[in-house]
């Protein structure tokens, strides 16, 4: 609590300096910042905290801190531009590979309390964010994708302000995270079909062992964004080691292709990933189909 303070500034955040990217913080070495304790609340969780100011380089819009470093250290990102700061990259694609459920409260009502709950795990802490946990699909995901160096020439624009300060932070309806995965997605052969009524991802190479309810399992634990209720249905075929996840729409089917873009990890293998097809024939009716098995093979074709 800040020295002196009364007591409803309990919970209110000081700090001495920024939690900031390299893109965000610039490329001039004596940077001057302005600094107003109490200056505004978190775009987050609604707490007062210091607000940050500067210039990040000849030319640039001047930056400003947004969140609190409380949410910024739970969530691992950038105070200002709310990018995860170990890949550069939203926190919806991050999350997406990394399989983290968002647990944060959105509420008026508990995230300020859920803030300073937080607030006294992260004492000595960097962050709460474990990235080590990650499948290695996962891992491979956000190699492909990470962003290590510093952009300065963002700095220049202000595309990401104009964004919903929560939906960034908490990783949800990002249109930058979905242009990003899309485009990731569709580059390693998961680009989305036409028929907008396709909605089953096909795995093969599934592991010997693996069963309807293992696969259910691990689907559920690979979109922890995603209800259970959307999955309509799984059908495994045992003997072509191979399965369908049928989901009730489209845009579910595309966050789970967006999730295994680098395949399914199941146990210790890592099964493909293909979209289905249409069931249609070219006369627009259903083809028939003998078996479940041949059902399944018709589809990896």
């Amino acid at each position: 609590m800040p020295p002196k303070a009364d007591i409803n500034k309990a919970g209110w955040e000081q700090s001495d300096f920024p939690i900031l990217c390299e893109t965000c913080l610039g490329d001039n070495a004596f940077v001057r910042m302005s600094k107003q304790e109490y200056g505004r609340s978190c775009g987050t969780c609604a707490r007062p905290f210091t607000v940050f100011r500067w210039n990040p380089g000849t030319g640039m819009r001047y930056k400003t801190t947004v969140i609190c470093q409380t949410c910024a250290k739970i969530k691992n990102v950038c105070q200002t531009c709310l990018l995860d700061l170990e890949y550069g990259l939203p926190t919806q694609v991050r999350d997406t590979a990394l399989a983290v459920e968002n647990d944060a409260p959105t509420s008026e009502i508990n995230r300020e309390y859920y803030a300073q709950n937080m607030e006294s795990r992260l004492e000595g802490s960097k962050s709460l964010l474990d990235s080590n946990r990650a499948s290695s699909a996962g891992k491979e995901m956000l190699k492909q994708l990470a962003r290590t160096d510093p952009y300065y020439k963002r700095n220049l624009n202000n595309e990401l302000s104009k964004q919903n300060i929560p939906d960034r932070y908490h990783g949800r309806n990002d249109p930058v995270a979905h242009k990003i995965m899309s485009t990731h997605a569709s580059t390693l052969g998961l680009a989305p079909p036409e028929d907008k009524s396709i909605t089953s991802l096909f795995l093969s190479s599934l592991p010997s062992m693996a069963t309807e309810d293992s696969i259910r399992t691990r689907v559920v634990q690979s979109l922890p964004s995603v209800p259970p209720s959307q999955i309509k249905s799984i059908v495994h075929v045992a003997k072509s080691r191979c399965a369908f996840v049928n989901f009730k729409d489209r845009e579910t089917a595309e966050t789970a292709a967006h999730a295994w873009a680098n395949g399914f990890e199941i146990g210790e293998e890592t099964a493909t990933v293909k979209w289905g097809r249409s069931k249609g024939g070219s006369n627009g009716k259903p083809k028939p189909v003998a078996s479940s098995s041949e059902f399944a093979v018709s589809y990896a074709l």
